[in-house]
């Protein structure tokens, strides 16, 4: 596999780095270890700038090329955090922090950024600004929102942005993307329905709030399979049905429905929340009780601009070959906060191969450190390409 020497030297130095963060997992916005850490190296691999609390607690390096008359600027990103999970892999270095756990990687996008960051300082083989940014919260809080809204685009004049995020099952050394939609848009909803309860011997002076909610969670998956066209992709999932009463001979006075949507086009975004709204209540109704719809928008789709797209599958090809570069991938529905930072500048995000591993989010998975090199010199070439030296 034709990476960089000098990363394959420097990779299990960066498997160290990556082992420590699995050890002591942080998540959404309460970083302060591991964002205190990566800025600590940003600052001894000799970045030019290191900037703290940006969105709260991401961190921004800022590295200059051995020239910049060519004014450009990309930007480079990995996601910090980890997720609320009791880890169950056995490792020497699973994680110390009960109740917590990197079950999705992002242990390794740090450690590969910081690699890459650390060969980018000491080489500076561009013409042009390399902007390195860590950030937290991507398993929910938003973080990729926050640190736009922080005025980061604007603050280090970030041209493009480009993103890596590791995938179970494709082999160690292949990547996959698309040019346009890859990740779905997330969002949440709620549904309280409200009856009236009493003995579950005389249903009759009751209004059942279980009955109308069953019916909704029936109803609502007439959405994907009757009002939203065939070709396009949707996700309208029930996840949690509760009651306010646990006991055998009651029927209780409220449900709670749970759950998600998910959607590749803002069109369908759209349709699925105000069929939500029109079938919730008019279902309750039709059983004599009331409804409440609570639909949270979440993370946009994320979507690749097609020509950074193009040239992010040209990279990666210089660095695995073209047979182990997918640029045509289907999308996944699963969301990605990075979509934040494509909304405010061009750019793609990549996934790179994790092996036969454990899914993601699952207590056994692991970051699987044979990726480091791939991953390191995917980030350099992407930068040295993007911004030759002269």
């Amino acid at each position: 596999m034709p990476v960089i020497n000098r990363v394959a030297e420097l990779a299990p130095t960066v498997a160290e780095w990556r082992r420590d963060l699995h050890m002591h997992p942080e998540t959404e916005f309460d970083t302060h270890r591991t964002s205190a850490l990566v800025a600590d190296k940003l600052r001894a691999f000799g970045c030019d700038e290191v900037a703290t609390g940006i969105g709260r607690t991401g961190v921004v390096g800022v590295i200059r090329g051995r020239e910049t008359g060519s004014g450009r600027v990309v930007a480079l990103r990995a996601d910090m955090d980890a997720l609320p999970m009791t880890e169950a892999t056995g490792h020497a270095w699973a994680s110390t922090t009960p109740g917590k756990m990197h079950s999705c990687g992002h242990d390794g996008h740090t450690a590969m950024l910081l690699g890459a960051a650390r060969h980018l300082a000491e080489t500076r083989n561009f013409d042009g600004t390399a902007v390195v940014i860590f950030q937290p919260a991507e398993e929910g809080g938003g973080g990729g929102r926050e640190m736009v809204e922080d005025g980061m685009m604007d603050r280090f004049g970030v041209q493009e942005v480009y993103g890596m995020h590791n995938m179970p099952g494709l082999p160690v050394g292949d990547f996959a993307l698309r040019p346009g939609p890859l990740l779905a848009a997330t969002d949440m909803f709620a549904v309280e329905v409200i009856g009236r309860g009493g003995h579950a011997a005389q249903p009759h002076n009751c209004i059942d709030p279980t009955v109308a909610a069953s019916a909704i969670v029936l109803a609502l998956q007439t959405i994907v399979a009757r009002n939203v066209d065939p070709i396009l992709q949707a996700v309208v999932s029930v996840t949690s049905f509760r009651t306010d009463s646990d006991a055998f001979n009651v029927i209780p006075e409220r449900v709670e429905l749970r759950g998600t949507t998910r959607s590749l086009d803002p069109a369908v975004r759209d349709l699925i929340e105000s069929r939500m709204e029109a079938l919730v209540g008019a279902t309750a109704r039709a059983y004599g009780a009331e409804a409440r719809l609570d639909f949270r928008r979440n993370y946009p789709v994320t979507v690749n601009d097609p020509a950074r797209a193009g040239f992010a599958a040209r990279v990666a090809a210089d660095v695995v070959g073209e047979a182990r570069v997918d640029d045509a991938t289907p999308p996944i529905m699963g969301g990605e906060d990075f979509a934040y930072m494509l909304e405010a500048r061009p750019g793609a995000i990549v996934f790179v191969g994790n092996g036969d591993t454990a899914k993601l989010h699952h207590p056994r998975y692991d970051f699987n450190d044979e990726v480091i090199p791939v991953g390191v010199s995917y980030w350099v070439r992407l930068i040295e390409t993007a911004m030759p030296a002269a």
